[in-house]
């Protein structure tokens, strides 16, 4: 085999691979979010009930190839809370997160929202 053959080869795998992962992308986090769908609904109540501001935090982040894209989770501080600051960075982070907010991040659930990241072609399940 010669080496444009090895290359040509590797092409049409990497892109059957790539289609295969983005289908299952969409698949899985639309799965996911219909599932998880109650869920959603509960905790959006509750962070609306609990706290002044949107539901849903977005920031933005730096992805592949160096694309800009804004990552979605579901608001877990305060509206009055430094903004562009890691909680690490912050002298009493307990004094910024709500009580709703501290569950969501010790359970992870403050994630989901990122599956609509995924459906939109922003992140991916797969690495």
């Amino acid at each position: 085999m010669s080496n444009t053959e090895i290359s040509f080869d590797f092409t049409i795998s990497q892109k059957i691979y790539m289609i295969f992962k983005r289908l299952f992308d969409i698949i899985f986090s639309s799965i996911a979010i219909i599932l998880l769908s109650p869920l959603i609904i509960i905790v959006s109540i509750l962070i609306k009930l609990t706290s002044k501001g949107s539901v849903i935090f977005s920031q933005k982040r730096i992805g592949k190839n160096e694309k800009m894209f804004k990552i979605y989770k579901f608001r877990s501080m305060y509206k009055e809370a430094p903004k562009n600051t890691a909680t690490g960075n912050l002298e009493n982070p307990d004094l910024h997160i709500t009580k709703v907010g501290k569950i969501l991040r010790i359970t992870s659930i403050d994630e989901i929202p990122q599956l609509f990241n995924v459906l939109k072609g922003d992140m991916s399940i797969i690495g």
